[in-house]
C-alpha cells in the first residue's frame, strides 16, 4: 500500500472496550464474563467482555436476558469519565502520526496517514506500531483495519479480532467486498438487510449484481452509496473537523411511571446530564427534543426549535419540561424517557444569542 496512490487510511477500534478497561482495572475480573451497565430488571448491558460475548451477551442486550444466557455474568456500574481519560490516552497516540484524525466514538477512530509524517515502510507497519503503543501506554488491546477507503477500513478492523490486523490493498476491494455478507456493510441495518434479503440480496456479490435503478427504485437516496461500497468505492475524506450534531441521555425506568412529578424528574435528570456536555464542549443548540416510550413500546418524541440559543442549564430544564407537559397526564405507563439538545452553533454566538430559550 505503501507505492499506491490511493489514500491509506487506518480504522482503530479499541477491543471490548468498556470492559476491558473494567478488567485491567480490577484483577479479580480478568478472564471472566463481564458486563458494563445495570443488572437491574430494565437495565441494558452496555459493553460485555469477549468472555461475556461467548455465551452469546452483547452490547444493548437486556440485562434480565444477559443473566439468563450467563448466570456467572459480573455487572460493573460504567465510569464514563475513565473511559473518556483513556480515550484521550489514546487519541494523543494518534496525533503523533496524521493530524487527519476523525473520532466516531471514544473507543474507534479513523486516521488519514497517506502523509505519512513518521517515515514509516507502510501503513501496515504503522497501524502495527499504533497498537503496540496503545498497549503498552494504556494495557489495552486494540484491532485494526488498514485499506484505501473509510467504509473497507472499517470493515477490515473486525476481521481479525481482538487484538489484530487486516489489510485490505487496491487490488483485492471489489472481490474482497463480494465475498461479505451485506449485513456486515456499515449503512446496512438490520432492516434494511431483511429487505435486501427479500429481494434477493445476501452477499456483497448479489448487491453489486443489481443496477443503479434497481437501487434507487428499492432503497431510494441510498441506491449511490449501496451501489458503490458493492464495488469498493467509496471516496468520502476522513474529516478531523466532523461536529457532533446533537447530545442526548436517556433512562429506562425500574418501574413504568405513572406520577407526573415522577416523570418530570426524570426528564430533569436527563437534561442535566445533556447539559454537562454542553457546558463542557461549549457547543449550545436551539432544538430540544423529548423522547417518551411507553409501557406497550410505542416511541414518540415531542420537539420545540427557537430563534435564542439555550444557553442556561435552567433554560434547558424549562424546554424539557414544557415538551413532556404536552404528553401528560398519561393513562398509560412511561418506561423511558431522554432528552437531546441539536441545531447547535459553535461560532460566531453572540451574547444577545445567549438567552434563555423559555421567559
Amino acid at each position: 500500500m505503501a507505492d499506491s496512490t490511493h489514500r491509506k487510511i487506518i480504522h482503530v477500534d479499541m477491543d471490548a472496550f468498556y470492559a476491558s478497561v473494567e478488567q485491567r482495572d480490577d484483577p479479580a475480573l480478568r478472564g471472566k464474563p463481564v458486563a458494563v451497565g445495570s443488572a437491574a430488571a430494565r437495565g441494558v448491558v452496555a459493553a460485555a467482555s469477549y468472555e461475556a460475548r461467548a455465551f452469546g451477551v452483547r452490547s444493548a442486550l437486556p440485562s434480565v436476558t444477559a443473566l439468563r444466557r450467563c448466570r456467572e455474568l459480573i455487572f460493573v456500574r460504567p465510569r464514563f469519565d475513565v473511559y473518556k481519560a483513556v480515550s484521550q490516552q489514546i487519541h494523543a497516540i494518534f496525533a503523533d502520526y496524521t493530524d487527519l484524525i476523525q473520532p466516531l466514538s471514544l473507543d474507534e477512530a479513523y486516521l488519514d496517514v497517506t502523509a505519512n509524517r513518521r517515515g514509516i515502510e507502510t501503513a501496515w507497519k504503522t497501524a502495527k506500531e499504533i497498537r503496540a503503543r496503545i498497549l503498552d501506554e494504556t494495557g489495552l488491546t486494540a484491532s485494526a483495519g488498514i485499506s484505501y477507503n473509510k467504509f473497507l477500513a472499517k470493515l477490515a478492523s473486525d476481521q481479525r479480532k481482538p487484538n489484530g490486523q487486516f489489510a485490505v490493498t487496491p487490488d483485492m476491494g471489489a472481490s474482497w467486498v463480494e465475498s461479505l455478507p451485506v449485513a456486515r456493510f456499515h449503512g446496512v441495518g438490520p432492516v434494511t438487510a431483511r429487505k435486501m434479503a427479500r429481494l434477493g440480496i445476501e452477499t456483497g456479490a448479489d448487491l453489486r449484481a443489481k443496477s443503479l435503478a434497481f437501487l434507487q427504485q428499492h432503497f431510494g437516496s441510498s441506491a449511490e452509496w449501496y451501489h458503490g461500497i458493492a464495488r469498493g468505492i467509496d471516496h468520502r475524506p476522513v474529516n478531523p473537523d466532523r461536529e457532533r450534531k446533537s447530545s442526548g441521555s436517556e433512562t429506562t425506568f425500574d418501574r413504568d411511571l405513572f406520577d407526573d412529578g415522577e416523570i418530570e424528574a426524570g426528564v430533569l435528570s436527563q437534561a442535566d446530564d445533556v447539559w454537562s456536555w454542553c457546558e463542557k464542549a461549549q457547543a449550545f443548540g436551539r432544538t430540544v427534543t423529548v423522547k417518551v416510550k411507553y409501557a406497550d413500546f410505542q416511541i414518540i418524541t415531542r420537539s420545540r426549535t427557537q430563534p435564542m440559543l439555550v444557553s442556561t442549564r435552567e433554560a434547558l430544564r424549562d424546554a424539557s419540561l414544557a415538551l413532556i407537559s404536552t404528553v401528560l397526564p398519561t393513562e398509560k405507563g412511561i418506561r423511558l424517557v431522554g432528552v437531546t439538545v441539536s441545531n447547535f452553533d459553535r461560532q460566531g454566538v453572540e451574547a444577545t444569542d445567549l438567552l434563555p430559550l423559555f421567559g
